[in-house]
């Protein structure tokens, strides 16, 4: 049983089967799963509690300790993934002339959320190296990429809304992808799940402190999000915890029990460790899917 705590993750929210206004559709590559959503109607929207539109999750398990070969495969898969929603959603190829603007989220001090930050600081940036004499030969992926970390607002007093769309109105990328850490309801999918849609993003949805959202209509240029979830909520723990000894959630004990509790967030212990994979396997993936 899944407790029904926070989540930002699709698959979590009732997107595993087919419904009214849900298409649904798992395939696999390379061993790994992928579960595609498409939330298409408002109505569907509401009931799920996720934006209309398309979400990727790839089920990666434990592939970061499995050897080169699993990580280089995973890279492969989530490259094609990016690649192909990028060029859906935008419109045109990835090409020489295609710009994209890394944004990494979160608070690059506090290890669970630093996932953003991380893999923003491993992005080569080519937008200004592909104007230089020389530089473009240097490059593995001649797309104009820029990437920033904006921090936390309050770091720097500023809505990351505020500082991304600064950002498109002088840059003028064709893309906005926005990496960022998840929470997630299941702790079987901590640094075990990538998610990708093309709804934008909400920072802080998941731990219910939710910022504006990055959206095309919020920023200037389509948004696609890119994620691992790093945390679980406590209650969701506990939830899991009591319904092996049969205490259901609609039992009077569960919620007299629950009731006046303060909730907070759980990340695994091998965090330190995680963060850092992730951060080089999305960062990897990004140069990967936007090479030429």
């Amino acid at each position: 049983m899944v407790g029904r705590g926070r989540s930002d993750l699709a698959r979590e929210c009732g997107c595993e089967e087919n419904a009214d206004g849900v298409r649904v559709l798992r395939t696999s590559a390379c061993g790994y799963e992928i579960l595609r959503v498409q939330i298409k109607s408002e109505e569907a929207a509401r009931r799920i509690g996720k934006p209309c539109g398309r979400y990727v999750t790839v089920s990666c398990g434990r592939a970061l300790c499995e050897g080169e070969t699993a990580i280089e495969e995973l890279r492969r898969v989530l490259a094609v993934e990016l690649r192909e929603m990028a060029e859906r959603v935008v419109g045109k190829r990835i090409q020489q002339s295609f710009s994209l603007l890394v944004i990494g989220l979160g608070n690059a001090e506090m290890t669970p959320d630093a996932l953003g930050p991380q893999t923003v600081r491993r992005i080569t940036a080519t937008r200004c190296a592909t104007g230089e004499e020389g530089m473009w030969e240097l490059c593995d992926h001649p797309c104009r990429i820029s990437a920033l970390a904006t921090g936390v607002s309050c770091q720097t007093g500023l809505e990351t809304v505020e500082i991304v769309r600064g950002l498109v109105s002088v840059t003028g990328p064709d893309l906005v992808l926005a990496v960022d850490a998840l929470a997630a309801r299941a702790t079987s999918h901590l640094g075990a799940t990538v998610q990708l849609s093309d709804t934008g993003i909400q920072p802080g949805a998941g731990i219910g402190g939710a910022r504006p959202a990055l959206t095309e209509k919020t920023v200037g240029a389509p948004v696609l999000a890119l994620g691992v979830p790093t945390v679980v909520e406590s209650e969701t723990l506990v939830k899991d915890a009591l319904s092996r000894f049969g205490i259901e959630e609609d039992m009077p004990e569960f919620s007299d029990l629950l009731h006046g509790v303060k909730s907070f967030f759980v990340t695994p212990k091998e965090i330190d460790l995680l963060v850092p994979s992730l951060a080089a396997l999305l960062a990897d993936s990004i140069e990967k899917a936007f090479s030429v």
